[in-house]
C-alpha cells in the first residue's frame, strides 16, 4: 500500500518514524536552490536511528580553467554600455555595474576537461547524515592546485558528485566533465581578472559560501598564485546563472587551452 501525504516536509505529520529517505534535494554546484536544507529538516523529523538516506553524501568538486572564448563574451557584452551617445544616450556610467553583472554570473552548461589545467581537484564533501542547517549556510572550500600548463586562469569550473550508500554496495552519480551528460550539466565560476599562469606554479585560496534569500548562495572566491603578490578575487551569486546549455561536452577550447574562433585578447 502506497500512502501519499501532502504537505510540506515542514508541517505534515506522519504515524511513525520511516528505515528510509528517498528524495532528489540538488541543484546545480550541489548546493543551489537550497533543498539540502528540507532534507535535512526531514532527516531530524522522521528518520529512524541507523535509517538510511538516498543520496547519502555529497561532494562539490572544483578546478582551475581557461577560456578565453567565454571571457571575451562577457567582455563585448560590457562593451555595449561603454556607449557614449546610444541614441543620444550616454550609457558609460554603467559600465563598472555591467562588470559586476557580467563576471557575477556562474556560467552553466557543458565543460569540456580539455580546458582544465590541472589534474588536482578541491574536494568539499558533505554527509547528510550529520550534516546541520548552519553547516549548510555558511562555509568555506580551501583550494590549491598545480598548473600542469601555461595558460591564462580564468576561474574555477565546479560539479558535483552524489553517494547512495547501501548496506552492500555504494553507488555514485558523477556530474564531471568526462561522465555521461546530466540535467545539472557543470558551471564556470569566472574571475574579472583573469590570472596568467605558469606549468608548476601554484594556485592557492577558497571560496567562501554564504546562503542568500534567492534560494542560492553568493560565493566570493579568492584565488592567489602561491608565494606571489598576484591574487584574483570576485564575487559570484549562484542564482543569476547564464546558460550555455547548447554548448556541446565536445566542445571549448583544445589542449592549448585556445577557444576556436576567438581572439586570444586579455586584460591583465
Amino acid at each position: 500500500i502506497i500512502t501519499i501525504i501532502k504537505g510540506r516536509i515542514e508541517d505534515i505529520i506522519l504515524p511513525e518514524q520511516v528505515d528510509v529517505i528517498i528524495s532528489e534535494p540538488i541543484g546545480f554546484l550541489l548546493v543551489h536552490e537550497r533543498m539540502l536544507e528540507t532534507y535535512i529538516t526531514a532527516r531530524s523529523r522522521f528518520l529512524k536511528l541507523n535509517g538510511l538516506m538516498y543520496p547519502s553524501t555529497g561532494s562539490i568538486i572544483l578546478a582551475p580553467f581557461t577560456d578565453d572564448a567565454l571571457y571575451n563574451e562577457q567582455l563585448t557584452k560590457i562593451s555595449f554600455w561603454e556607449s557614449q551617445n546610444f541614441y543620444g544616450i550616454n550609457l558609460n556610467p554603467a559600465v563598472e555595474q555591467a562588470y559586476i553583472e557580467y563576471f557575477s554570473q556562474p556560467v552553466v552548461g557543458y565543460i569540456n576537461s580539455t580546458c582544465l589545467i590541472s589534474s588536482h581537484r578541491a574536494i568539499h564533501k558533505i554527509d547528510f547524515n550529520t550534516i546541520t542547517h548552519n553547516q549548510l549556510k555558511r562555509f568555506t572550500i580551501d583550494v590549491k592546485f598545480q598548473i600542469e600548463r601555461t595558460a591564462i586562469m580564468h576561474g574555477l569550473a565546479g560539479w558535483f558528485d552524489i553517494k547512495f550508500i547501501g548496506t552492500n554496495e555504494t553507488f555514485t552519480l558523477s556530474t564531471s566533465p568526462d561522465s555521461p551528460g546530466t540535467h545539472w550539466y557543470q558551471c564556470k565560476l569566472l574571475l574579472r581578472e583573469p590570472i596568467a599562469v605558469n606549468k608548476g606554479q601554484y594556485i592557492t585560496g577558497s571560496l567562501d559560501f554564504t546562503a542568500n534569500d534567492k534560494f542560492s548562495y553568493d560565493i566570493k572566491m579568492t584565488l592567489k598564485i602561491l608565494d606571489t603578490e598576484v591574487i584574483s578575487e570576485n564575487v559570484v551569486y549562484l542564482h543569476d546563472q547564464m546558460y550555455h546549455y547548447l554548448t556541446s561536452s565536445s566542445s571549448s577550447v583544445d589542449m592549448q587551452g585556445n577557444s576556436h574562433g576567438q581572439h586570444n585578447n586579455y586584460y591583465s
